[in-house]
């Protein structure tokens, strides 16, 4: 239970709806610790920690689809953790590492 005010800027809601090329709602992840909550996403993070790496490349070490991989690799880009670059008409996914400021921030409260 909520205590006071200050104890709701750690209450957000991190699912944002919007809608797909089909119209169909999605839930996309805007924070990072959601993000990294799943263990696929997880997965696909140190994957891309040690190399810079394409969907296909990325789901052979995974149990689902590359589509699904590709829903995964958006959210971690929706949250800024990882960036996307094109080569020719290959996507390259990557770590971010600014974007792992948000978590380190936090992270370092309790260290401080």
């Amino acid at each position: 239970m909520l205590q006071s005010n200050a104890d709701l800027s750690q209450c957000t809601i991190f699912l944002l709806p919007r809608e797909n090329s089909h119209n169909v709602p999605v839930m996309t992840i805007a924070d990072p610790f959601d993000a990294i909550a799943d263990p696929n996403r997880r997965y696909l993070l140190e994957e891309l920690r040690r190399a810079p790496k394409t969907v296909n490349e990325l789901a052979e070490g995974l149990p689902i689809s590359r589509p699904a991989v590709s829903q995964h690799l958006k959210a971690l880009l929706d949250c800024n953790l990882v960036s996307v670059s094109t080569s020719g008409t290959r996507r390259i996914y990557a770590i971010h590492r600014p974007g792992f400021d948000r978590l380190n921030l936090w992270l370092d409260q309790f260290w401080s």
